[in-house]
């Protein structure tokens, strides 16, 4: 059986959700997750770098086959998707550096996928992550928001070739 790994991001300045899990037909397991973390003092030139190198650690680590990030969500505020926007494509380019394929699900279709409900709340997100990996306790939000964005993205491997997410 064919075991397939998984990065799983949900990008942000100050406080990135990342994962990877490896799937072997139906079952999951989280190999790592946890945030990147940067300080409110720290420059956004400064975040980006640490996002850059923390993803680009996570790939070298772990050998990921595709990479899962949540999509850009409208934002009412321009400043901070922009600023979203810079962060994600750090996350890309990491990734593309690496010929890392990255695929984009909204967040909506995580929820749906992880939880059944695209309106979950992020509490629901985090105990149903714990109960598909069985892992011991539940992850903090952000790393939450990470393994579920894999999960989906695992879910999404299964369906048909012609109902696939094709990468971004």
């Amino acid at each position: 059986m064919n075991k397939v790994r998984i990065l799983g991001v949900d990008t942000s300045l100050r406080s990135s959700g990342v994962a990877v899990i490896e799937v072997s037909g139906q079952k999951m397991r989280a190999l790592a997750y946890g945030r990147i973390q940067n300080k409110p003092s720290l420059p956004h030139t400064g975040c980006l770098a640490a996002i850059h190198q923390e993803i680009d650690k996570l790939i070298t680590e772990f050998s990921p086959d595709e990479a899962a990030i949540e999509g850009a969500f409208f934002a009412k505020n321009a400043k901070t998707a922009m600023i979203l926007g810079q962060a994600r494509g750090v996350v890309l380019a990491a990734c593309a550096l690496r010929s890392l394929p990255v695929y984009e699900y909204s967040p909506r279709s995580i929820k749906q996928a992880t939880v059944g409900a695209g309106a979950a709340t992020k509490e629901q997100v985090a105990k149903m992550v714990m109960r598909l990996l069985g892992l011991a306790e539940q992850s903090q939000e952000d790393a939450a928001d990470a393994l579920a964005a894999a999960i989906c993205h695992a879910h999404q491997r299964g369906l048909p070739e012609a109902l696939r997410s094709k990468p971004v």
